[in-house]
């Protein structure tokens, strides 16, 4: 890892930072000196895994096993980082949960599990992670947003309204927080090529490789590289923005 690197001396919080984007976002930040506290609910196996990664390759990162649901559990995980490396500098909101059901099949309890997490949890990590941004004199605030809102995706309407409003959070976010020095964006990725759990559901038709004027799904290390962007020196002014990483298929 870079110990000299652009981002050497931040601390970086990725939720969600198991598998697929977020993993490849947490060892992209750790490339370029971040340490980083590797977030996830469950999987405390794939935490570790990352971690180990980071720190065999001479980086340093913690696994912080936490929902980011449940308010206490983020206090605790957001104590643990400031105990561990001084506090948060870079906070990257990219904890969600994929289903597909159709509209009139969705109960009440799973359009709410959908949005707990991707846009509850957004609120609840953030309202942590802020006041150790305020002390240290700016952050970046990055969260993973996704073209199905854009689009409009049959069998997701709590995805696409959970990112509608994740995106609706990072605009406020971005006014209210910007005489911190706090910058506040979103990411919104096209199709990319990123191994699915069950519950995902199959690939969207309307985003098959033949609709992307790129002619190709994005890979993880796309993604990563916009959130590197805009958590590092060069995105310092840039807030309030979404930013479309989709080989085209929608132009934002």
């Amino acid at each position: 890892m870079n110990t000299s690197g652009a981002l050497a001396g931040k601390v970086a919080l990725v939720t969600g930072a198991g598998k697929n984007i977020g993993r490849a976002i947490a060892l992209r930040l750790a490339a370029d000196g971040a340490s980083v506290v590797v977030n996830g609910r469950r999987d405390a196996a794939a935490l570790d895994a990352v971690v180990s990664e980071i720190n065999g390759a001479g980086g340093q990162a913690i696994t912080a096993l936490a929902d980011v649901s449940d308010p206490a559990a983020v206090g605790r995980m957001v104590a643990d980082a400031a105990a561990a490396f001084g506090g948060i500098d870079i906070l990257v909101s990219n904890a969600g949960l994929r289903r597909q059901t159709p509209f009139l099949e969705m109960s009440l309890e799973e359009w709410r599990e959908i949005l707990s997490v991707a846009l509850d949890g957004a609120f609840i990590v953030a309202r942590a992670a802020v006041p150790h941004m305020i002390r240290r004199g700016g952050g970046a605030i990055v969260a993973l947003s996704g073209i199905s809102t854009h689009i409009g995706t049959a069998n997701r309407c709590h995805v696409s309204a959970s990112k509608s409003g994740l995106e609706g959070l990072i605009r406020a976010l971005a006014i209210e927080l910007a005489p911190h020095g706090i910058t506040a964006n979103c990411v919104a990725p096209g199709s990319v090529d990123t191994v699915r759990g069950e519950s995902a559901g199959g690939r969207t038709t309307n985003l098959d490789d033949a609709s992307i004027p790129l002619r190709r799904k994005a890979t993880v290390d796309d993604i990563a590289a916009m959130v590197r962007h805009l958590a590092g020196p060069e995105g310092a002014y840039i807030t309030g923005q979404t930013i479309h990483v989709n080989g085209g298929r929608y132009l934002g």
